[in-house]
């Protein structure tokens, strides 16, 4: 694959968005307010976090593939994942939490700070070590693209979701690099505007993801394919 598909992953996922740009936005609303909401309330706020969050988030991926088949994305797609296979769940949940330790380790190295404990207050971090912290979660992240897509959308047992992740990762690295590039230099925009463009950027990530997890692995998402209408 070209090191250079990625663009055309992300002019897809602006057509995909076009079919329902408010709702996308609600989606990631929804996704980044649970998180900072749970993560609020010490200890069990925090475990509740990390696991409702990234369910949460799959609503965009659920959307992405209703946008492709002609549909409208729907505000019900946020609780799309939690209806799907248990082990589906936990290998979502085990993806996310993965890229998480990774941010965390950043976090401890480059300010100090234990995300695992965060300060009650919230821990203040500079600009560079923001950058830093994303930047360890992009990278750490990239293996683990596909997981959500052959665990959900697949139906493929947690072993083989990461496995069929990191096999797709290791044959396009470098697009999936630049995948990560364009990602990384998104977040970035969406955290100069206070957070508020997070609510566009991540639509724009989840649906590029989509579309390199159909590019890569030659998906038919049309209505009445057998693995993405399993869910």
């Amino acid at each position: 694959m070209g090191a250079r598909q990625p663009l055309a992953w992300f002019a897809e996922a602006m057509r995909l968005w076009k079919r329902g740009p408010a709702t996308f936005a609600a989606l990631a609303f929804i996704t980044i307010l649970a998180s900072v909401a749970l993560d609020g309330v010490p200890v069990v706020g925090f475990i509740v976090g990390k696991v409702a969050a990234p369910l949460l988030a799959t609503g965009m991926l659920f959307a992405s593939l209703a946008a492709d088949r002609g549909d409208r994305p729907q505000l019900k797609h946020a609780l799309a994942a939690f209806a799907t296979r248990p082990g589906a769940q936990a290998a979502v949940v085990l993806a996310s939490f993965a890229t998480f330790a990774v941010e965390a380790y950043a976090a401890w190295y480059l300010a100090d700070v234990n995300l695992f404990a965060p300060p009650r207050e919230g821990p203040n971090f500079s600009l560079e070590v923001i950058a830093g912290i994303y930047a360890a979660g992009v990278l750490a992240s990239l293996p683990l693209t596909f997981v959500p897509f052959a665990a959900m959308f697949d139906g493929e047992r947690a072993s083989r979701a990461f496995g069929a992740s990191a096999r797709a990762f290791a044959r396009n690295v470098p697009a999936l690099a630049l995948y990560g590039g364009l990602s990384f230099a998104l977040l970035l925009l969406g955290l100069a505007t206070m957070g508020v463009g997070l609510v566009l950027v991540l639509p724009w990530i989840a649906a590029a993801s989509y579309a390199g997890w159909k590019d890569i692995f030659a998906v038919n998402t049309s209505p009445g394919t057998a693995n993405v209408d399993r869910q």
